[in-house]
């Protein structure tokens, strides 16, 4: 029997090349190519993902809303854009034990009370996924869960047929990487598996209209593992994020065919599963009976949500001749440089002290709407003087000293109010044209104008 050929495959990109390499030659990754058998070629195995259509003036098609089905979970849907859509690739990816299955359970048993619905399970047996939904109360007798189709099986085939035979409206497969095709003799979970079993589950869900969610495991640094082009090839990419330690999820989408990126769900895992957090500013701002210094609230935007966060701060002299720079929620580089311009502009120096800063709850904050709230906080930590009471702050510092406008500033300030804090320092450009009942706005174009409106408070 002839020596079956190898190749190395890049678990990055999904590149092959004859001989092994410490670099990739396609994307020049690291230590990312893995010995893989060379599949041998069977015909037309990659089809089209359409059937071909003529050439269209983009003015003679006509354009419809995308028609969108709940999903049973509102929050589930806010990430979603509205809800899932007929045809839909969906890939959502997490830590282990993050509550990606719970959640993806407790949707399809909603969905199973007046649509067909199919989970697809090539991690868990029949007997585990009845007795989790026993638990979190989905049985025959619970919200719909004793209407649920249950496929236990990882061949790409027989999930095909089952698809095929069934003709149901949704179907879960968890996960991507343990399902395996016969046409190819490479293990489950290599990157031309699970390149090829997402391409024809793609394929499956274009041609006949069956929404598709699929699970994703991750590496340790948190993204989808396998190769990239499999985020491609989907319609929404969702992400869970949070602490296992801790007893709230974030789900945000990263990409969204069908609707707006980074959208924010926020979740409690309780002992009945998954429940959606109707009011998710409450939990990034702590509850202190008096104003503590080294404290600002920030009012950030994910996604159509305007989000309450507290930013906290703490400012200490330095014991080591290199003070440390440590950002918990926030990026650690544009603390450096807004140290900088605090000192440049406004007259503060840290140079001296150590600098901590910290996003209340476990959230993550990538936005530079955060920056004026951040050195407010370091002002007030560094002085030892708490904000007055009630503050909420938002706005971009530039290099220049100036306070750049941030996007959506009237809807952040209308949450504040209605969450019953009295004062706002925002930036000029996003000052209001009508007055907010109960709130009293400072506009502000200078960080050393920001320092003194709050000084005179």
């Amino acid at each position: 029997m002839a020596k079956a050929k190898t190749v190395y495959i890049c678990t990055e990109c999904g590149g092959q090349t004859p001989k092994w390499a410490g670099q990739c030659p396609h994307c020049n990754g690291w230590n990312s190519l893995v010995e893989s058998v060379a599949e041998a070629s069977t015909g037309h195995r990659y089809q089209s993902l359409a059937k071909s259509t003529p050439v269209r003036k983009l003015a003679q098609i006509e354009a419809a809303d995308v028609p969108r089905f709940s999903s049973g979970v509102s929050e589930f849907d806010r990430v979603l854009g509205g809800g899932l859509v007929a045809g839909g690739v969906v890939l959502i990816g997490g830590d282990p034990g993050i509550g990606k299955s719970t959640l993806l359970l407790q949707s399809l048993a909603h969905l199973a009370r007046e649509r067909r619905a199919l989970y697809v399970s090539g991690e868990e047996s029949g007997a585990q996924i009845a007795l989790r939904a026993q638990r979190l109360g989905l049985g025959a007798s619970g919200e719909g869960g004793g209407e649920l189709d249950l496929l236990a099986e990882i061949q790409l085939e027989k999930i095909l047929g089952a698809i095929e035979s069934e003709k149901p409206d949704v179907v879960v497969i968890d996960s991507i990487q343990t399902i395996y095709s016969e046409a190819l003799s490479s293990a489950p979970g290599s990157v031309a598996q699970v390149r090829e079993c997402a391409a024809q589950l793609t394929r499956s869900a274009k041609q006949s209209g069956v929404t598709v969610i699929m699970v994703g495991h991750v590496t340790k640094e948190g993204s989808l593992a396998g190769p990239r082009v499999l985020e491609h090839i989907v319609d929404t990419v969702l992400y869970f994020e949070g602490d296992t330690h801790s007893s709230y999820r974030l789900v945000r989408a990263f990409k969204n065919r069908f609707g707006a990126v980074n959208e924010l769900g926020v979740f409690a895992m309780t002992e009945k599963g998954l429940r959606g957090v109707a009011n998710p500013s409450a939990l990034f701002l702590s509850q202190h009976e008096q104003s503590v210094p080294g404290s600002c609230v920030l009012v950030t935007q994910e996604g159509t949500r305007p989000l309450l966060v507290e930013v906290q701060a703490l400012v200490d002299t330095a014991q080591v001749p290199n003070p440390r720079r440590l950002a918990v929620g926030l990026e650690q580089n544009r603390l450096a440089m807004l140290l900088a311009v605090m000192h440049r502009h406004a007259g503060i120096a840290c140079f001296d002290q150590d600098v901590f800063l910290n996003a209340v709850g476990g959230v993550k904050i990538s936005e530079p709407a955060a920056d004026l709230a951040v050195l407010l906080a370091i002002h007030s930590s560094l002085r030892n003087k708490p904000l007055p009471r009630g503050i909420v702050a938002f706005g971009e510092v530039g290099l220049a000293g100036e306070i750049r406008p941030s996007p959506r500033g009237q809807d952040r300030l209308k949450e504040a109010a209605k969450l019953g804090f009295s004062i706002a320092i925002i930036p000029k450009a996003n000052a209001p044209k009508h007055p907010i009942d109960g709130l009293e706005v400072h506009a502000v174009d200078r960080l050393e104008h920001a320092i003194s409106a709050v000084a005179g408070l």
